[in-house]
């Protein structure tokens, strides 16, 4: 049993660590609001130009491996082996495939249901208990899956809208918006409608789990993280210049700045850097893509980037949501981070280079 003077100093030490955490989790904050702000630009640009998803992606992917790769010289410093340089390669390959899909669920379904879509990939979580967990976690797995497909079913449902949202009056909006009925059937999304989000989401959190397992030292991820970048710009660029000969390409018609602002947020913000805001959060703050607290962070910034866009929301709606996914993402998670509790891993900031990787379940 603890004394009272032990539980103080446990006490002391939990605020001191925390108070040392509130910098780096401000600048979590603002790298993923900076993140949705570009997404949601994006958003517009495609969606009012009529520009194929996969030149825009395209387009950013090229700068962002060329700065990647100026910036961490994977050919310099200590040889990458063929086990590493490999499976960054395919890696390269399902990132590739992640923005093409990524890029159309946002076109398709909207900003706010492509962004709560990429939390899918904590399904992982069911197939890391069913792989190395007991068969006691299932049932707490399962409920957290359906957990998880209800919210994607009621965001498919336009809960998040104000104009479908079973908790807004449509009576009042018909009286004072002059809403049609058609105009909201047309804009009606189904289950299906999201399968490419959901689909993007799940490679998203393979391609972090390949990230992982190759790679231990910090240093070591970002060179191969530009390896895996530059190897997506190669595969999809037979898929982009198939597009150049359909003939999709942008409106040149709009302005400059127009133009300019959603290619160049998408490099910065939504490529570069948040690949070290998140590398950041899991690194000091142990908090994972696939989290709730994660999705407490992006579920705020949705909310200011809805409001600043006037966008078609309901903010009871997609809370209900929020909270649901939440919930599935916690119960399709909880083994993981019991593990994590019981085996905490040791800081491989300052390990040798040949330390021996680790194998456990699958991260989300």
């Amino acid at each position: 049993m603890m004394s009272p003077r032990q539980m103080s100093e446990d006490r002391a030490s939990s605020h001191s660590v925390y108070m040392r955490q509130t910098p780096l989790r401000i600048i979590h904050i603002i790298g993923n609001l900076l993140r949705i702000w570009s997404i949601y630009s994006m958003y517009h640009y495609v969606s009012q130009s009529g520009a194929s998803t996969v030149l825009f992606m395209f387009s950013c992917i090229v700068p962002s491996a060329i700065l990647f790769l100026a910036s961490q010289k994977p050919w310099k410093g200590r040889p990458l082996s063929n086990t590493q340089v490999i499976p960054s390669m395919i890696n390269g390959a399902i990132t590739a495939l992640y923005f093409i899909m990524w890029a159309k669920g946002v076109k398709s379904c909207g900003p706010l249901k492509a962004i709560l879509a990429e939390y899918s990939g904590a399904v992982l979580g069911v197939l890391s208990t069913v792989l190395y967990g007991r068969q006691v976690h299932i049932w707490k797995k399962a409920g957290g899956l359906l957990a998880m497909l209800a919210a994607f079913y009621f965001l498919s449902q336009g809960w998040a809208m104000a104009t479908y949202s079973p908790f807004y009056i449509l009576l009042l909006r018909d009286i004072f918006y002059g809403v049609d009925s058609e105009v909201r059937k047309e804009h009606g999304l189904g289950i299906k409608d999201m399968a490419i989000p959901i689909f993007a989401g799940i490679l998203s959190a393979l391609r972090r789990v390949i990230a992982r397992r190759v790679s231990l030292k910090n240093q070591l991820k970002r060179r191969l993280h530009a390896v895996t970048i530059a190897s997506a710009t190669c595969f999809m660029f037979p898929v982009a210049m198939w597009d150049i000969i359909l003939g999709k390409v942008p409106d040149s018609s709009r302005g400059l700045p127009f133009l300019i602002w959603p290619y160049l947020s998408t490099i910065l913000f939504g490529v570069i850097l948040i690949f070290y805001i998140e590398s950041i959060a899991e690194e000091r703050l142990h908090m994972v893509f696939s989290s709730p607290r994660h999705l407490m962070v992006a579920g705020g910034c949705i909310i200011v980037m809805e409001i600043l866009y006037k966008m078609d929301f309901s903010l009871a709606g997609f809370l209900i949501c929020c909270a649901i996914l939440g919930f599935g993402i916690h119960e399709a998670t909880s083994f993981e981070r019991n593990r994590r509790d019981l085996f905490p891993s040791p800081d491989l900031s300052e390990g040798p280079v040949g330390d021996q990787i680790q194998i456990s379940s699958l991260p989300t």
